[in-house]
């Protein structure tokens, strides 16, 4: 259980990691940022078929292929449906004008950028903790470890904008502190559930599995290859890929 916590608050960590670095470098150039958040894709995408889809199908026995299948659309259409009803932060952005936006000071669109980063994050912390329910130790520190690594690039990119938009550091700070609270809840969340009932971790492992390839697919990937780097982006996102691969193959 200490080293769930443990995890649970380093992948909540992260983001806010993230943001410290973001309040240093100011604007994080996109390539950079692409670069980055390549690698992290590449080992989501390792984690989620290698620690999450495959062990779904074991543990699933007889049912384990219908129950993966199932759990990865409706992991995935769950993520599409909050997408709908609260976009990401990178759509806020890019749908505002930059000047509005910077002039806006209002306590409604403050919210609205936590809740929907928040969002986002939780079945993030979900999959952390479901990872644990398998009872590979190794396996689900490297997924957790892979999210954390996303939520690194995530946690620099949205301080400029609550900046420009008028919010003290120090309310910036916490509100990104809080985006990577509600990432150590849906970690606990997540490894208490499939504790308590075991009969769950098949689908709740291809559930996570498919809101990580949801995630990668919708959100990661068309940030990466907006900005003109998308050969650099596409060998990270292989690296990243490979090194989870190599890691899961030792360990």
């Amino acid at each position: 259980m200490e080293l769930v916590l443990l995890t649970a608050l380093g992948v909540g960590g992260a983001t806010l990691i993230g943001a410290l670095i973001g309040f240093a470098i100011k604007n994080v150039s996109h390539r950079f940022n692409d670069i980055i958040l390549s690698f992290a894709a590449g080992v989501m995408l390792a984690a989620a078929v290698l620690g999450l889809i495959l062990p779904s199908i074991e543990f699933g026995g007889d049912w384990g292929l219908i129950i993966t299948l199932v759990g990865i659309f409706v992991g995935a259409g769950v993520i599409n449906l909050t997408d709908k009803l609260v976009p990401h932060l990178h759509r806020l952005v890019e749908g505002t004008d930059q000047e509005e936006h910077a002039k806006s000071k209002s306590i409604t669109k403050v919210m609205l950028f936590v809740t929907a980063i928040a969002i986002h994050n939780f079945p993030e912390g979900i999959a952390a903790g479901v990872g644990f329910g398998t009872g590979d130790v190794n396996n689900a520190l490297l997924i957790a470890g892979g999210i954390a690594l996303q939520n690194i690039p995530e946690g620099m990119v949205i301080i400029a904008p609550m900046l420009a938009s008028g919010i003290s550091p120090k309310k910036t700070l916490l509100y990104a502190s809080l985006t990577g609270l509600v990432e150590v809840v849906g970690t606990l969340l997540g490894y208490f559930a499939v504790t308590i009932a075991e009969a769950i971790l098949p689908f709740a492992l291809a559930f996570a599995g498919g809101t990580m390839l949801y995630v990668i697919s919708d959100e990661i990937l068309p940030e990466t290859h907006a900005h003109g780097s998308e050969s650099g982006a596409t060998y990270s996102l292989l690296i990243g890929f490979c090194l989870m691969l190599v890691c899961d193959v030792l360990l």
